[in-house]
């Protein structure tokens, strides 16, 4: 297979460690676009020919296998040779700096230098014991699931000021606004360091985010923001470690409304055990600034957060691993939540991840499938998609009131699940007023139908059924009533007296 380099220039660092051997801590400081730097720290002890260690990145720190040196030669895997993942690192040493190959399986070999650095590089900072837990009173927010947009599902690390207000005008002047959307947040990579008083500052991608909040809300939008538990984000950007409390203030002075916590930098520190008490610090943290804002938890479903989420202050929590824009993605996500209905509650909901719609990895019938099931689920609706660039059916979808209605219902109670025969799932959901929604799900790839009978939803004599993607009123529910869905398409009803 042809291959390719890329090479990675790096920034010469203090020197530490001895001079004749491999031994020491070996800093590769690669750029990012907006003035901070990644770093990967490579740990290596020689003992003659022996070489052990480990690879540090901000989230991780992983030893690696197979270690050998040959003089100023030397390799190392982070994995063993069963592994498919193994990845396979083969370098060359000279003087104070060393070069390195990387060759992982099905992509192309990458190679970078990295520099002898001091014996600080990589270390942590001290541990902080987590506190006692007790409970966080409610913050009051959220009666409903939290409608808004979030940027990392398209732009990823690629979001900066501008693009913040582009998306604040185009939400309020696309009808999402109007449809009840409010929240524009700005998830990981706006993070630059701390000053002398230990203040998170902002990269030059967000150059005054007081400026930023302002224009939002002048639109009649809030914003929000992202932060980590740990001494770094997923990024490997600045995270809240140490500074719960500055954070949070500094969040409340910029006029920020919402917080996603995430746990990524936070296993470095911390078990997964002492989770829900570093949730609890920034929960505390938040109730004293004096601002509403609401808390969201991901930490993907770990240790059970369902059972402890509203306990720690917590508004809405994730109960998964990262959505990705594909149909088995979705649907292992949406169909999983099943057994945590019993959890959900105004103020307090299962958070599935966010909205793939208009992303383009599925077809519009899917992301009906997709806006149904997370609106049945009670689950936070932010589309996750570029806002400017809008098709009308992607519009469409994301504004029909009748499914935002079914999300946004009062009860706060999340669907359930009640029949699946083969590909065809039923899942129903009560609503406020006695009515009940109900979802008819076709999961295989081909066209089917099924049949629904009043019985099984207390909805005979005297109930009326509405399509809501239809948008129109189909009569009274009989004693039975006959659907055809699409392939990965959805029927999505509501049913009233």
């Amino acid at each position: 297979m042809n291959r390719i380099a890329l090479i990675v220039t790096i920034a010469a660092l203090s020197i530490g460690g001895p001079a004749d051997t491999l031994t020491g801590r070996w800093v590769s400081r690669v750029p990012n676009n907006d003035g901070t730097f990644r770093e990967t720290i490579f740990v290596l002890t020689q003992q003659g020919t022996a070489l052990t260690g480990a690879i540090i990145t901000p989230t991780s720190e992983q030893p690696f296998v197979d270690g050998a040196a040959d003089g100023d030669t030397f390799s190392f895997a982070s994995a063993p040779a069963t592994n498919p993942r193994r990845t396979l690192y083969r370098g060359t040493r000279t003087g104070d700096t060393i070069a390195l190959t990387i060759a992982r399986p099905g992509r192309l070999d990458q190679t970078l230098s990295a520099d002898r650095g001091p014996d600080s590089a990589g270390r942590l900072p001290v541990r902080a014991e987590p506190p006692a837990l007790h409970p966080v009173p409610d913050n009051g927010l959220a009666r409903t699931p939290p409608m808004g947009w979030n940027s990392w599902n398209h732009f990823h690390g690629q979001i900066d000021d501008a693009t913040v207000r582009a998306i604040a005008d185009a939400m309020a002047s696309s009808g999402m606004k109007d449809a009840g959307y409010t929240y524009v947040n700005i998830d990981d990579t706006w993070e630059q360091a701390r000053d002398a008083n230990g203040r998170i500052t902002t990269n030059r991608k967000f150059p005054n985010m007081k400026a930023l909040a302002d224009y939002v809300h002048s639109k009649g939008l809030k914003i929000g923001i992202y932060s980590s538990p740990g001494p770094f984000t997923c990024a490997g950007y600045e995270g809240s470690y140490g500074h719960e409390m500055d954070d949070a203030r500094t969040y409340a002075e910029w006029g920020i409304d919402y917080l996603k916590y995430d746990w990524c930098g936070a296993g470095r520190m911390y078990k997964d055990s002492e989770m829900q008490a570093i949730y609890q610090k920034m929960g505390d943290a938040l109730r004293t600034v004096g601002r509403p804002i609401v808390y969201s938890l991901c930490q993907y479903g770990r240790q059970d957060v369902w059972k402890w989420g509203a306990e720690v202050g917590g508004n809405l929590w994730r109960t998964t691993g990262d959505i990705s824009d594909n149909w088995d993605s979705m649907t292992r996500i949406g169909f999983g939540q099943d057994e945590l209905g019993p959890y959900a509650k105004p103020g307090h909901f299962n958070d599935p991840d966010m909205l793939e719609i208009g992303n383009g990895g599925m077809s519009d019938a899917e992301y009906r499938t997709h806006m149904s099931l997370w609106a049945l689920l009670s689950a936070p609706l932010l589309a996750g998609n570029d806002l400017r660039s809008m098709t009308p059916e992607t519009v469409k979808i994301l504004t029909n009131r009748d499914v935002i209605a079914i999300d946004q219902d009062l009860l706060g109670r999340q669907g359930r699940r009640v029949r699946k025969d083969g590909d065809v799932e039923i899942w129903t959901k009560p609503l406020s007023g006695g009515a009940t929604a109900i979802g008819v799900f076709n999961r295989s790839a081909s066209e089917a139908s099924t049949t629904l009978r009043c019985g099984d939803f207390q909805a005979c004599g005297g109930h009326r059924i509405r399509d809501l993607w239809a948008q129109a009123d189909r009569g009274a529910f009989g004693e039975t009533y006959a659907v055809s869905i699409p392939s990965h398409g959805v029927a999505l009803l509501r049913v009233s007296k």
